[in-house]
């Protein structure tokens, strides 16, 4: 299984209170997500502000796109949510 991440900016989704972000798996379009307070617990975001959370992503895509990638490797081809306990027992 190839996995990749395109560098398009993350989206976000007030409603869930999460930021979105596109993989191809196997050249196959799939949608990842990490929730807000994932990135205020493991990686600094200051608030549940759009602004702070996308500060906090793309200062950590790299790691947050390896949670992503593992996840991915264990379910296939469907979209992933990254919640704060996944970092808290898998790093």
């Amino acid at each position: 299984m190839h996995i990749s991440f395109p560098s398009s900016p993350p989206e976000y989704c007030g409603r869930d209170l999460a930021l979105a972000f596109p993989a191809l798996v196997d050249d196959q379009p799939v949608q990842c997500a990490i929730t807000a307070e994932a990135l205020e617990d493991h990686f600094g975001a200051r608030s549940l502000r759009e602004d702070d959370l996308i500060e906090a992503f793309v200062a950590h895509r790299f790691q947050i796109e390896q949670g992503a990638a593992r996840l991915l490797n264990e379910v296939g081809a469907k979209p992933v949510l990254l919640h704060s306990g996944f970092f808290r027992f898998c790093t």
